[in-house]
């Protein structure tokens, strides 16, 4: 059997091509018709892996999007030392590892959570929890912070954590919106003003 006949192989294409898809086109405007076509793949196939387009979607949502924003944003938290440098330095190593394209095509993640989370519990249930894990990294790097003697121990580092989801999401929503990667890198580095706020003030 060769490498493209494989299930596994067929799998991981259908994953990816319908990534794109949604990525381009949303959720409700992706076609499993042009799904299969990227792939070359008949529709048995597809159903072998997937039983409907609901759950082909959450699991681009599961295994490709959470995966990817778990390894850019949320396990580098894990060995910072400075949290106040180390998160705003996340922010510009993500500018450079996505494209312009990417970028005019917005977060998949913050995508799927303003088209789908007021009409789909299924994907409400899958993108809150993992909102709520980013915060909890992001709160637990700020403690971290405070331990070291970074971060002024008075700040609220959950409140701080989720304003900090909220200013990059909201970073990808106004490149998304205006078409343009440098909206993204200015709204970073207001964030980065942010940050140095939290300082501990010797």
């Amino acid at each position: 059997m060769t490498n493209e006949a494989k299930p596994e192989n067929s799998r991981d294409r259908i994953l990816k091509s319908a990534f794109q898809e949604m990525h381009q086109h949303g959720y409700q405007g992706m076609r499993i018709d042009q799904v299969l076509k990227n792939t070359g793949l008949k529709k048995g196939a597809l159903y072998h892996h997937f039983p409907s387009k609901q759950v082909l979607a959450y699991a681009v949502l599961e295994e490709l999007i959470q995966k990817r924003i778990t390894e850019l944003w949320i396990d580098p938290l894990k060995t910072l030392n400075n949290p106040i440098d180390g998160i705003y330095r996340l922010c510009l190593s993500v500018a450079d590892a996505w494209s312009n394209d990417f970028f005019n095509k917005g977060c998949p993640l913050n995508n799927l959570a303003q088209e789908m989370s007021p009409i789909d519990e299924g994907f409400r249930e899958r993108i809150q929890p993992f909102f709520q894990h980013w915060q909890s990294e992001l709160s637990s790097a700020l403690k971290k912070g405070q331990e070291q003697g970074f971060v002024d121990k008075n700040i609220n580092t959950d409140n701080s954590a989720l304003f900090i989801v909220s200013s990059i999401e909201g970073a990808f929503g106004m490149a998304k919106n205006y078409q343009n990667k440098t909206l993204y890198l200015s709204c970073i580095e207001e964030l980065k003003r942010y940050l140095q706020s939290l300082a501990l003030i010797s």
